[in-house]
C-alpha cells in the first residue's frame, strides 16, 4: 500500500485500519445528499526501515511486520452520534440501519486483525524453526569438509575443542515440525538477533520492491527469512475495491536455495538429499544404472560386429494382410509398406495382398517363399493302413433298420435286457441310439438304433456308412413296406453285409415265408432260397430266436476279420449332436479307429474342443473308449452337425484353426450366390411369386433338427413353400423369438420348451409356440397351416354357352344381343363373360334375360333369347359367344 493509498478518506469504517503503527490521526469531514454528513477518522502510516544491526537503516523498505501484540494500541472508541433534534422517521430509521452497519464493519475488521495477528505469529515460530534448521546443517557440513581437510592426527592427541554455544545448540537433534497447512509469509521480528550463519544461503535478501510480483507457488520452506514482506492489506470498505479472501496465503518474494538454483523444494529435506550432500543431484532408478552400465560394456567391447541375416521360409496363401507378412518374415510391418510404395502399390499394414505381390516382398527381403493354398489348412482323413501288427480285435458294429412300427427298438432292448420303447413318444424311436451289449462269453456287439419313419432318411444313410453289420427287421405280419425297401437300399449303396430278422412271428397272421417272396423283387435272396443273405426268424415280444440272431452276427463279424490300430489318434463319427442344459454341447461318438481318452484335443466338423468327460451308454463316465466304443464327448465348443468326422490334433490352436476355416467354408458356401444363369433366373422368379411360409425350428439333436427341416421342405408347392428362418438344437432363447417377431412366424419346438424371458418376450410379441414331440404329428400340422395361409380354392363350372347371332339397341345407350344356347343353360343368376376369338373381352354379370318380351329365369339349349349386360357394356358384336359359370370354393390341401 502506497502513501497516496493512505490519504485517501475511508468509508464505513469506525475505528481506524491497518496494523497500529499510526503517527498521526486526522478526521474527515464528507457530505451527503439530502443535507447528511458523516466524520470519518483517518490513520497515516508511515513506512518502517529495517537493517542489519550495525547497518544503515536510510534505504526505504517495504511495510513491516506487526510487533507483538502487547505492543499493538487498542482501537479508540468510537464518537459518539447524538441525532439531530429535527430527525425525522425515515432519517431516524436510516441513521440506525447506518450504525448497525458501521458496528458490523467494525467487528469484521476487528476480525480481520486478530487473524492476522495470529498468523504472523505462526509465520514468525516456523521462520525461527526453519533458520535453526539451516544453521545446524551448515554446521554439520562445515565440520565433516574440516574433518575430511585435516592433516592425519599427531601421536598424542589434542584435546578437541569445544565448539561455540550457538553452533552446539544448533547442532543438536530437533524433532522435524509439522509442515503447515498452507503456505505462509515468512517474517521475522526486528529485534530477534540473526543467528549464525555457515553458507550464504543463511544470509537473509531484501527484494526490491515491486510493483506487481508475478505469481508463485508454495515457497521454499528452507529459504533464509525474508527481512519484510508487504502484507495483504484490503482496501477499506466504500472505496470500490474487492476485499481478498482472508484466507488466501501471501505470495512469498522469490528465493534461492544454498546452491543457487531456483528450485520448488529445494529447502525440503528428502532421504536423495540426505543421502546426497550436494542436494541437488537427483537419484537415478535402477534402470538407469543398468543402462549405463550396459553402455559403458558395449563401449569397452568396442563395436559390434553385424549380425548375419537370418534366411526364413515364409509360408504364403493365396491371401494375406502386410502385418501377418511382416510377423512370418520377423521384418517390420513399416519397412514392407516402404517396399510397396516403392512398387507403387500404396497399402496399410491391415490391408490384403495377394499371393504374387506376397512372393515380390518375400524375395526382396532375402527370404524362401513357400506358397500354400487355404485349403492346406484343413485336416484331411487319415486313408493310410496301419501294420498289420498293430491291428487288434474290434467288436462288430451292428446297424438295426427297417419300417416304423416293425419292432426295431423293441428287439434292440430285447437283446439288451432294457425297455427303451416305453419311454419313447408317440411309440416311435427319433433319434439315432447306440448301444454296447456284452455277451455271455465277454465278446461285445455295439447296436445302433436308427430311425424308421420316412423322414428319418439321411438318419438311416448315416447308420448304413457307420456300420459294419446291417439286420434289417420285417414285421411277419406287414412285410416289406417303403422304408424297408429304402433301408435295402441304403445298405447296398454302403457295400456292408445284411441279415434279415423276421419279427412278430408270435402273431397269428405272421407269414414268415411270404416275406421272404417279397424280399425276391428287392433283389435280396436269403440263403433258405439259395442265396448267401442270412435270415432268422424272432419274435421280440416273447424273445425267441435271440441267440441265433446273435449267433448269426458274431459268425458274420468272423468272416468280415474287423480289427483296429487302438495305437493311434483316435478317429471317429458323430452319431447324434445336442444341447444339454447342464453339459452343454454334446456329441455322440462312434470310435472307428484309435483309442480316445479324456484330455484330447479334437476338431469335429466345424467344432473344436477338449474331452472334458466321456459318458457309456449306461451312463457311466469312463476315462478312454477304443474302436467301436460309442462314447458322448463333453467339452465341445458348439453343436456339430451328424455324420461330421471327430479326428485327434497336437494342440488347441491346431484344432481352433482348422475349425474356423470349415467355419468359414460354410460361410462362404451359404451366402455366396451360384453364378446367374436363364434357367436360374426364371425358378427365381417362380420362387418369388410363391407365398412363403416363415418357421423357427429348435429340437433336441441335430439328427431331428434335419430330419424336421427336410421333411418342411418336402411338403413345399409352388405356390406356397417353407422358409426356414432358424434353426438350431436346444431350447428356445429370447433370440429366436426375435427371430421369429421381426417375421411373424411360429416358433417349432421338437421335444424343448422355451425359458421363462422367452416365454415372457413370446408373450408381449404375440409370437406362436408350438410344440411337438412326434414328427408325423408336426407335419401334419404345418401342411393344415399352410394350406389355411393359401386359402380356399376356386373351382369353376361352364353351365351354357350360347352364340351372338344378333346386336340390338336397348335405350339410349344401351345394347342388347339376340342369342342361341348352343350348349347347356343360360341362368340370369349366374356370373358371365363374353369371348371373342377366344379372348375374354367382358366378364361380368346379366342385366336383363327375355324370351318373346317376357323375363325369365333361364333359357335351355336350342332356344333363342335376348340378354342385355351390366355396367353398359356395349362392345358386342355377333359371332361372339357367352359363357355362364358358377365359382365353387373348396378348402385347399397340400
Amino acid at each position: 500500500m502506497s502513501d497516496t493509498d493512505n490519504d485517501k478518506p475511508k468509508l464505513g469504517a469506525r475505528a481506524p485500519l491497518g496494523l497500529k503503527r499510526t503517527v498521526e490521526t486526522g478526521k474527515v469531514k464528507q457530505s451527503f445528499s439530502h443535507g447528511r454528513s458523516n466524520t470519518v477518522v483517518v490513520e497515516v502510516k508511515r513506512r518502517r526501515m529495517i537493517g542489519r544491526p550495525g547497518e544503515d537503516t536510510g534505504a526505504p523498505v517495504q511495510d513491516a511486520a506487526p510487533p507483538p501484540p502487547a505492543a499493538v494500541a487498542p482501537p479508540p472508541p468510537p464518537p459518539v452520534r447524538r441525532p439531530p433534534a429535527n430527525e425525522t422517521a425515515h432519517e431516524r430509521q436510516a441513521r440506525l440501519l447506518r450504525e448497525a452497519e458501521e458496528q458490523r464493519m467494525s467487528a469484521l475488521e476487528d476480525a480481520r486483525r486478530r487473524e492476522e495477528r495470529e498468523r504472523a505469529e505462526a509465520a514468525e515460530a516456523e521462520a525461527r524453526r526453519q533458520a535453526e534448521k539451516a544453521a545446524a546443517d551448515a554446521a554439520e557440513r562445515a565440520a565433516a569438509e574440516a574433518a575430511a581437510a585435516a592433516p592425519p592426527p599427531a601421536p598424542e592427541p589434542a584435546p578437541a575443542p569445544q565448539p561455540e554455544p550457538e553452533v552446539a545448540r544448533a547442532a543438536q537433534p530437533k524433532a522435524e515440525p509439522a509442515a503447515p497447512a498452507q503456505p505462509v509469509t515468512l517474517q521475522l521480528d526486528p529485534g530477534l538477533p540473526a543467528p549464525r550463519r555457515f553458507s550464504p544461503v543463511a544470509r537473509p535478501e531484501i527484494p526490491k520492491p515491486q510493483p506487481k510480483p508475478e505469481p508463485k507457488p508454495e515457497a521454499p520452506a528452507a529459504a533464509a527469512p525474508a527481512a519484510s514482506q508487504q502484507q495483504a492489506r484490503p482496501l477499506p470498505t466504500g472505496t470500490g475495491a474487492a476485499t481478498p479472501r482472508r484466507d488466501a496465503p501471501a505470495r512469498p518474494a522469490p528465493s534461492r536455495d544454498r546452491k543457487g538454483d531456483d528450485r520448488r523444494q529445494s529447502g525440503k529435506l528428502t532421504v536423495n538429499r540426505a543421502l546426497n550432500e550436494d542436494g541437488g543431484a537427483r537419484a537415478r532408478s535402477l534402470a538407469a544404472l543398468k543402462r549405463a552400465r550396459e553402455k559403458e560394456r558395449r563401449g569397452h567391447g568396442g563395436p559390434r560386429e553385424p549380425q548375419a541375416k537370418q534366411v526364413r521360409d515364409v509360408k504364403v496363401p493365396e491371401a494375406i494382410t502386410v502385418q501377418e507378412l511382416a510377423n512370418r518374415m520377423a521384418e517390420r510391418g513399416a519397412d514392407l509398406v516402404k517396399a510397396l510404395f516403392k512398387m507403387g502399390m500404396p497399402v496399410t499394414l491391415t490391408q490384403t495382398i495377394d499371393q504374387d505381390t506376397a512372393e515380390l516382398l518375400v524375395t526382396e527381403f532375402g527370404h524362401n517363399i513357400k506358397r500354400v493354398s487355404d485349403s492346406d489348412i484343413d485336416i484331411q482323413l487319415d486313408t493310410t493302413e496301419d501294420d498289420d501288427g498293430a491291428l487288434q480285435p474290434r467288436p462288430p458294429v451292428v446297424t438295426i433298420m427297417g419300417h416304423v412300427d416293425h419292432g426295431k427298438t423293441s428287439l434292440l432292448d430285447a437283446l439288451r435286457g432294457t425297455d427303451v420303447v416305453r419311454g419313447e413318444a408317440g411309440g416311435i424311436t427319433q433319434h439315432i441310439g447306440a448301444y454296447q451289449v456284452t455277451q455271455k462269453d465277454k465278446s461285445r456287439i455295439t447296436f445302433l438304433d436308427t430311425p424308421g419313419h420316412e423322414a428319418f432318411t439321411e438318419m438311416r444313410a448315416r447308420g448304413a456308412n457307420v456300420t459294419d453289420i446291417v439286420v434289417l427287421v420285417v414285421a411277419a405280419d406287414d412285410g416289406l413296406m417303403p422304408q424297408t425297401v429304402e433301408a435295402i437300399n441304403h445298405t447296398k449303396a454302403a457295400g456292408v453285409p445284411m441279415i434279415v430278422a423276421i419279427n412278430k412271428i408270435d402273431k397269428h397272421e405272421a407269414n414268415p415265408q411270404k416275406v421272404r417272396e417279397r424280399l425276391l423283387s428287392e433283389e435280396v435272396v436269403v440263403e433258405g432260397m439259395g442265396g448267401e443273405t442270412q435270415d432268422v426268424e424272432v419274435s421280440a415280444l416273447k424273445k425267441t430266436g435271440l441267440d441265433e440272431l446273435i449267433e448269426k452276427i458274431q459268425l458274420q463279424a468272423e468272416l468280415l476279420e474287423l480289427r483296429a490300430n487302438p495305437d493311434r489318434p483316435a478317429e471317429g463319427t458323430v452319431i447324434e449332436a445336442k444341447l444339454d442344459k447342464g453339459r452343454g454341447p454334446v456329441a455322440t461318438i462312434l470310435v472307428s479307429r484309435g483309442t480316445l481318452r479324456v484330455g484330447d484335443v479334437f476338431v469335429v466338423g466345424a467344432e473344436s474342443g477338449k474331452v472334458r468327460a466321456l459318458v457309456d451308454d449306461k451312463g457311466r463316465q469312463v476315462k478312454e473308449a477304443g474302436p467301436s466304443t460309442p462314447v458322448e464327448v463333453l467339452g465341445l465348443s458348439g453343436v456339430p452337425m451328424a455324420g461330421d468326422p471327430l479326428q485327434v490334433v497336437e494342440n488347441e490352436a491346431r484344432a481352433r484353426e482348422v475349425a474356423a476355416y470349415r467355419q468359414s467354408v460354410i460361410t462362404q458356401k451359404r451366402t455366396t450366390s451360384a453364378p446367374a444363369s436363364l434357367e436360374s433366373m426364371f425358378s427365381a422368379l417362380s420362387a418369388k411369386q410363391a407365398i412363403e411360409y416363415p418357421l423357427v425350428v429348435k429340437a433336441d439333436t441335430q439328427g431331428s433338427v434335419e430330419a424336421i427341416v427336410g421333411s418342411l421342405h418336402k411338403i413345399s408347392t409352388d405356390e406356397i413353400r417353407v422358409r426356414i428362418l432358424h434353426s438350431g438344437v436346444g431350447g428356445i432363447t429370447e433370440s429366436d423369438v426375435n427371430v421369429a417377431a421381426a417375421s411373424g412366424a411360429p416358433i417349432i419346438g421338437f421335444n424343448v420348451r422355451p425359458n421363462a424371458k422367452a416365454r415372457e418376450i413370446a408373450e408381449r410379441n404375440h409370437v406362436a409356440l408350438k410344440y411337438y414331440d412326434v414328427i408325423y404329428d408336426l407335419t401334419d400340422e404345418i401342411r393344415a397351416g399352410m394350406a389355411g395361409e393359401l386359402g380356399p380354392e376356386a373351382f369353376e363350372t361352364v353351365v351354357g354357352r350360347a352364340e351372338i347371332r344378333e346386336v340390338f339397341s336397348a335405350g339410349k345407350h344401351g345394347k342388347a344381343a339376340g342369342l342361341l344356347v348352343v350348349e347347356g343353360v343360360i341362368r340370369k343368376a349366374l356370373k358371365a363373360r363374353i369371348t371373342r376369338d377366344d379372348v375374354i373381352i367382358y366378364q361380368g354379370e346379366i342385366a336383363s334375360l327375355r324370351r318373346f318380351k317376357d323375363d325369365v329365369a333361364e333359357v335351355r339349349a336350342g332356344l333363342e333369347c335376348g340378354v342385355t349386360f351390366s355396367q353398359n357394356f356395349t362392345d358386342i358384336k355377333a359371332g361372339d359367344f357367352l359363357e355362364t359359370f358358377e365359382v365353387e370354393m373348396r378348402e385347399r390341401t397340400l
